[in-house]
């Protein structure tokens, strides 16, 4: 019996599209957040990784509703499971918009590349991985390229600079537990995603909260400003968009027929 066309390998086109929208996403989203932490002077970074987190429980939410994914319900021993990528996940979102924000666009590119090497001298660490001797040279010459593009910055941020090496950690480190953590038959990578999110939003804003940082937002004086609103807005949409378009159109397919699009077939480098 000849299968559905739903079971049919998306085509070379489609998959170059939807790797072309999520990259455009991701890049659109580094100039949104630029612009509106240093064009427009928006003071909180905190308050707009807050954003993005709301953001990504309602999309993933809805979704998982209209059955486009599919992740488990809450049990009490999720957080046991998930520990501590809650953790690492503010640590991430927040460490890279305080980044973004005080460096400028071609030394922030160029200093997290070093997330690279982090990421594999972790996975050799925690999950016992093996590299060949041509990835390790290779890796090795990005960082070099790395360390001569950041020596020619004239415009010398020492809180950028660290700021972006905790973001490198911590996206490393986000990256290598979601891999240990994300087994297919129990949380997968968008129910990771959207219990990150919902355990931290809380905590994170109530920091937001005590340390005055939300009350600077709430009177930040853009709200009126339609332009700065539309951009905030595209800031908190772009990421779980990208990912979720991306994985709709080249991956759906390739499940077999009624099986529910789960979050394992998703590649693990995909940001949020």
């Amino acid at each position: 019996m000849e299968e559905p066309d739903a079971a049919r390998p998306p085509s070379r086109l489609v998959r170059l599209l939807s790797a072309l929208f999520y990259g455009t996403c991701s890049f659109l989203i580094v100039l949104v957040n630029k612009a509106l932490l240093t064009t427009y002077g928006f003071p909180s970074p905190i308050v707009l990784g807050i954003g993005q987190m709301a953001t990504t429980i309602m999309i993933l939410y809805v979704s998982k509703l209209n059955k486009i994914i599919h992740f488990p319900d809450f049990d009490k021993k999720i957080p046991g499971k998930l520990f501590p990528l809650p953790l690492l996940y503010v640590g991430n979102h927040i460490s890279g918009l305080s980044s973004t924000s005080k460096l400028s666009l071609p030394m922030f590119t160029v200093l997290r590349k070093f997330t690279i090497p982090l990421t594999l001298l972790l996975e050799a660490i925690i999950l016992g991985k093996q590299y060949s001797l041509n990835i390790v040279l290779s890796v090795l010459v990005i960082v070099l390229g790395a360390f001569i593009a950041a020596g020619s910055d004239l415009a010398f941020n020492l809180e950028g600079y660290i700021f972006v090496f905790l973001n490198d950690i911590f996206t490393a480190a986000n990256g290598v537990y979601t891999k240990q953590k994300m087994d297919p038959k129990e949380l997968g990578k968008y129910g990771v995603l959207f219990y990150n999110a919902c355990f931290m939003i809380i905590p994170t804003v109530i920091i937001s909260v005590s340390t005055g940082d939300f009350q600077q937002a709430t009177e930040f004086s853009h709200w009126k400003n339609v332009l700065f609103i539309i951009q905030f807005l595209l800031s908190c949409l772009l990421g779980m968009a990208g990912g979720l378009r991306y994985s709709f159109l080249t991956l759906n397919s390739q499940l077999k027929p009624k099986q529910p699009m789960d979050e394992e077939s998703i590649p693990l480098d995909m940001k949020s």
